[in-house]
Formats: C-alpha cells, sequence, structure tokens
C-alpha cells in the first residue's frame, strides 16, 4: 500500500473548488489569468484524487458484499472477480498521486536555450557538437515544440563551435533538463585513414528561459560594446558592425552574439545572459539545500560526464543511472524518450525517498 498524505490531497483539492467558485464569480481579467493558470496546475492532481475516492468506494462496497454471508452466490461470484481489477487501480492512482504531489520545480514548464560546446577532440569534436544539436532538433520537432537557431560558430571541417538554440513548447525545461554535461563519442573519425577509435567530447548546458520577473538587470550592472564580427564565415557570421557584447560586470558572464541585425542581436544576448544568470541563482540555491541535492540525477555541473555514444557498438550509456541501450542510430535521430523517461523516473523516485512518500 502506497503512503499518501490524505490531509494534503484534500488541501490540493479544496484549493481547486476554490478556485472553480472564483472564477465563475466573474474576477478581474488579471486576476482571472492568474487563477486559471494555478486552476490548470491543480487539474490532473484533483481528477486522480477524485477518481482514487471513487475506486476506494467501489473496493468498501466489494469488500462489504464480500464479507455479508446473505450475498448470493452469483453476486459474490462477480464481487471477488472485480476486487483485484479495483485493487490495481487504486495502486495505479496512487503511485499518479504520489508524483504529482512532489515538490515541483518552479522552472519546468519554461521554455529552454541550449547550449552546445565542442570540447576535447578538435574536429571531431565540433563534428560530434553538430550531431547532438541535429538529435535535439529531431527530438524537438518530434514533440511538437519549435526550434530556433540563435547564433552558431562553424567549425573549420563542419559541425560546430559552439551553437546555442531556443526551444519553445510545453514542458520543455522538465524534458531536457537533465541534459547538462559532458557527452562523450566513440568512434571512428571519417579522416581517420587507420580506422583507428577516437574518444572526443561536447558540453551541453540546458537552461530555463527566464522572464523579466525572473531576473532583473540593471543598467548599471551591463556593459554593451558592439563590434566587427569575425569568425569561420558562411552563413553564420556577418562583417559589419553589427555584432553585440554584453558583459555582466557583477558576475563577469559575457555574451556575443553575431548575426545580421544589431537590433536583434542585442536582444538575443539579453535573452542569453538573463537566462544564463537565473540558471546561476537555481545553482546557488540548489547548493543551499539540504544533502539530499547529491541524491538527485546529476548536479547540473557542466563538467560532470553524464553520457557515452559508442558507434562501432552501437551503444550508448547514460553513467548516472547505468542505462546502456543498443541503438544509437535511433537515438541519433531524435528517438531520446526512453532516455529521458528514464533519468525523470528515477529522479522522481529519489524524491520520493527524500521526502518519505516511497512506502
Amino acid at each position: 500500500m502506497v503512503n499518501l498524505p490524505r490531509d494534503r490531497m484534500d488541501q490540493v483539492v479544496k484549493r481547486f473548488e476554490m478556485l472553480e467558485a472564483q472564477m465563475s464569480a466573474g474576477p478581474a481579467p488579471d486576476a482571472y489569468v492568474k487563477m486559471a493558470s494555478e486552476y490548470a496546475e491543480l487539474q490532473d492532481m484533483v481528477a486522480k484524487v477524485r477518481e482514487l475516492r471513487a475506486a476506494e468506494h467501489e473496493q468498501a462496497d466489494l469488500e462489504a458484499m464480500l464479507a455479508d454471508k446473505g450475498t448470493d452466490a452469483e453476486m459474490r461470484a462477480l464481487a471477488e472477480a472485480d476486487l483485484p481489477i479495483v485493487e490495481d487501480r487504486i495502486e495505479a492512482l496512487q503511485k499518479d498521486i504520489q508524483v504529482l504531489l512532489l515538490p515541483r520545480d518552479a522552472a519546468d514548464d519554461k521554455n529552454a536555450i541550449l547550449e552546445i560546446r565542442a570540447g576535447t577532440g578538435g574536429d571531431e569534436a565540433a563534428l560530434f557538437a553538430g550531431d547532438l544539436f541535429r538529435m535535439y532538433e529531431r527530438y524537438a520537432a518530434e514533440r511538437g515544440w519549435r526550434f530556433e537557431t540563435v547564433s552558431a560558430n562553424d567549425g573549420d571541417a563542419g559541425g560546430f563551435k559552439e551553437i546555442i538554440a531556443t526551444i519553445s513548447g510545453r514542458g520543455v525545461f522538465a524534458h531536457l533538463k537533465f541534459e547538462s554535461g559532458v557527452h562523450r563519442v566513440q568512434r571512428v573519425p571519417a579522416t581517420e585513414a587507420s580506422g583507428r577509435i577516437h574518444t572526443s567530447a561536447a558540453t551541453v548546458a540546458v537552461l530555463p528561459e527566464a522572464e523579466e520577473v525572473d531576473i532583473d538587470i540593471k543598467a548599471e550592472d551591463i556593459r554593451i560594446d558592439t563590434m566587427r564580427a569575425s569568425g569561420s564565415g558562411g552563413q553564420h557570421v556577418n562583417t559589419t558592425d553589427s555584432a553585440v557584447r554584453i558583459t555582466h560586470l557583477p558576475t563577469g558572464i559575457m555574451v556575443v552574439q553575431a548575426e545580421k541585425s544589431q537590433h536583434q542581436n542585442r536582444a538575443k544576448a539579453m535573452q542569453i545572459l538573463r537566462a544564463r544568470l537565473y540558471d546561476l541563482e537555481r545553482s546557488k540555491a540548489d547548493e543551499e539545500r539540504s544533502e539530499s541535492r547529491k541524491s538527485q540525477v546529476g548536479s547540473g555541473d557542466r563538467s560532470e560526464r553524464i553520457r557515452t555514444y559508442n558507434f562501432p557498438q552501437g551503444r550508448l550509456t547514460d553513467h548516472r543511472i547505468n542505462l546502456t541501450l543498443y541503438k544509437l542510430d535511433r537515438v541519433m535521430m531524435g528517438e531520446l524518450d526512453e532516455v529521458i523517461e528514464a533519468l525523470i523516473a528515477d529522479h522522481q523516485s529519489k524524491l520520493l525517498a527524500d521526502i518519505g512518500l516511497d512506502g
């Protein structure tokens, strides 16, 4: 039997019903939007709680029927057949509610900024960075998310030294937040004549996109420089004085944007800066929390090696949860669900243990 905090479930249902009544009364538009947002967040939980209560009533009725010596044989047989089905449904609902009761990451519903940088391995690392970028692009397309390249620094032999994109849609950060870290590749580079396997790496950072309300950047805290774009050329870099570099003086965080429009560069650079500062604040808050942080899936540390892509064996291994899949070709085509769902499930089970809801 799953251990559920019934008083907390009751509070959620009461809050939901109160919001329902307040929204029906026709509040001011701003208040209505705020209420509707909270109402939508609670909807799944309340539906599950109500379903659980109905199933528990059904279970009680069936047990009473079986305990009653006056119940005829046909009704008894039906009750005996129905009871295990109802008990299984109750157990499944309890597990669903357990997950819905977990502390929510405030950033889970946010869009994300994806940053991929080539690490050790020279040209091969840049090619791998390009492969990872296309993998996430395909995954986003599968989920119906909007995927937009913000800036890119091309590799000398293909791929990217660095590439940044924004990903927008429902539950983007919740699904991608465990992708941050060092991704290692083992394969024979196209330029390797002897057929020797090389090991290279790329660093992935997934940042929740921050709104102005999340991060207030003071004008006196930033320095904005405009300059001539430089780089390897190609479609991503131009030769006008439109490149923008924004430096956040208190932290030293620097963002450079070098696309065609100076106005767009400034806006995009501020978007990335805001996300990096928000991520920094979240990281500090995580460090200040209890030791339970260490039990979560990875720390989001950019230096942590999280995954190996072994092309000769067609193998993907996520080192944090000891998950190995022999379908690397499909994963690289964007079939990431199995990996991401396993990471989320592991994270949830550890959170349940931390708060004592794993009974």
